[in-house]
């Protein structure tokens, strides 16, 4: 299969034991190191950081919304600043969705036909048709290093089989218009996303008939909506068995630590989330052993970072104390713990480049493991998952 200048993609180190492995994505705007992981500025912006602290926290490449940007600023106010990096003033690489993701999010505003998605304008109420081809349209406007099909997409916990064939087999369609409608090939990389939400048969075709496409990358689509874990790794599971080794793999929507970990182990290359900053507007710091909530009490005295092995500017400055006192009356309690949780994920992600470059990845799994459940009381789907890739938790 070819690939365009808009992307290659180098696997340079393997872990002997799982299908984790360590890579480089070279994109026209930066080199992003593999596994990663992409935090998500819906509006172009990251709430509650700048740019500027997005590249000291070492993140090579974000998210962006189609379907959002598209709405506000709009695609002429992009075109005339040069598109979404000179805009947002972001030097390294964009991921773009395209805008299907809303037909869950906003369903009650949106109407999904063969020829694309009608929706109503949450901004000013009036009505918006989403095609594959509008989707790509807005996509190259914005000039993200790679953008994404328009997808069917259905809730993972929906349940009618046909209305889930029928997503899946819209998919691949739209798929073949997004690619025709693409006009930036060799800026910018098209991703085809896999879909069948649970339904093992509808994922194996969905991802057979995408690889005869010549395109730089895969997603794997229709998870982390809310299906048990349980149902949910054998999808992955499955999506990285099929998909080419040589090409990136992509994971959508899922930014939970063990999360990570276990989807590395099973051969994801990239993932997104809006996990890390939401969760910091909530006060929740994340940590190896879970998350911490500061505006619990018990940290009203603490006057240890929240982190004492994390080297970011807010562990460096401010306690668990502090934090606290200010968490429910300041918003620049959500930048600090923003800055903290998006510096705990970038590690995390080091941490797993590092094992895997160097032979020790199954080791770093069961230690991470063994402090994020120190009575060893594992869920089923960790278990389960990673013995799957020759992982026994369970052996000493």
């Amino acid at each position: 299969m070819a690939s365009s200048v808009a992307l290659s993609f180098t696997v340079h180190s393997e872990c002997s034991v799982t299908r984790a492995r360590a890579g480089l994505m070279k994109l026209p705007h930066y080199h992003v190191k593999t596994p990663v992981f992409m935090p998500v500025g819906t509006q172009g912006t990251m709430k509650g950081l700048l740019p500027d602290q997005l590249e000291s926290l070492d993140c090579e490449i974000i998210l962006g919304n189609t379907y959002h940007l598209g709405n506000r600023p709009g695609i002429s106010i992009l075109e005339k600043a040069g598109g979404l990096h000179k805009f947002m003033g972001w030097n390294r690489a964009l991921l773009t969705d395209s805008g299907g993701f809303q037909m869950v999010s906003l369903l009650k505003l949106a109407e999904i036909t063969e020829e694309g998605v009608k929706f109503k304008s949450p901004y000013d109420g009036s009505e918006i048709m989403l095609t594959p081809e509008k989707s790509i349209e807005i996509q190259n406007h914005i000039g993200a290093d790679i953008i994404m099909q328009l997808d069917d997409v259905v809730q993972t916990t929906y349940q009618d089989y046909h209305r889930i064939k029928e997503a899946t087999e819209r998919t691949s369609r739209w798929l073949d218009r997004c690619l025709k409608a693409h006009k930036r090939p060799t800026e910018q990389s098209i991703f085809p996303i896999v879909q069948g939400l649970l339904n093992s048969q509808l994922r194996e075709q969905s991802a057979r008939e995408h690889m005869k496409k010549d395109v730089n990358g895969f997603a794997i689509g229709g998870l982390s909506g809310g299906e048990a874990k349980d149902d949910f790794w054998p999808m992955v599971s499955l999506g990285t068995s099929l998909l080419y080794k040589t090409k990136p793999r992509y994971l959508m929507g899922v930014g939970v630590a063990i999360d990570l970990v276990v989807c590395v182990a099973l051969g994801v290359d990239m993932f997104d989330c809006v996990y890390p900053t939401r969760t910091a507007r909530f006060g929740c710091a994340l940590v190896n052993q879970g998350q911490l909530n500061l505006k619990q009490k018990q940290f009203q005295t603490d006057l240890n970072p929240i982190d004492k092995d994390c080297d970011c500017s807010t562990c460096k400055n401010y306690t668990r104390a502090y934090l606290h006192c200010i968490v429910s009356a300041e918003t620049v309690a959500c930048h600090l713990i923003s800055v903290h949780n998006l510096a705990f994920q970038m590690c995390l992600m080091r941490t797993m480049r590092k094992n895997i470059e160097q032979g020790t990845f199954p080791d770093f799994v069961r230690n991470f493991v063994n402090e994020l459940y120190p009575k060893k009381k594992y869920p089923s789907w960790v278990r389960n998952s990673l013995l799957s890739v020759g992982i026994n938790l369970n052996k000493d």
